[in-house]
């Protein structure tokens, strides 16, 4: 099933992901100031590339679509907390927060579709 939002999370997560993979500084430097070890970054960007490929062939099976969009909702809601425990202010979190609401609404709309 083809879903517009879908294709925009694959879009920002590909990015994310693959940026957290290759050990960007900009990534390095986030995951220090979250206390985020490397090596579990380099898991949070496998987990969303996963999720990427969930989400595209999701449009031939869409429960993978579904379960694709939950996760990254989970890791989203995760990235929150993680954010609120070194005391972030909210425009530190807000992408995380509104990619979670994003994959959130994802999974409602395909359920429902």
């Amino acid at each position: 099933m083809f879903s517009p939002l879908s294709i925009v999370l694959a879009a920002v997560f590909c990015a994310a992901g693959g940026s957290k993979l290759a050990g960007a500084p900009a990534m390095r430097e986030t995951a220090a100031h979250l206390r985020i070890s490397p090596v579990t970054d380099r898991v949070v960007g496998a987990l969303e590339l996963a999720a990427v490929a969930g989400l595209l062939i999701g449009f031939w099976a869409v429960g993978l679509a579904i379960a694709a969009s939950a996760g990254l909702a989970l890791l989203m809601a995760g990235a929150v907390l993680v954010h609120r425990r070194v005391h972030d202010q909210l425009g530190r979190y807000m992408p995380a927060l509104v990619l979670g609401l994003l994959a959130a609404a994802n999974v409602v709309l395909l359920v429902l579709a």
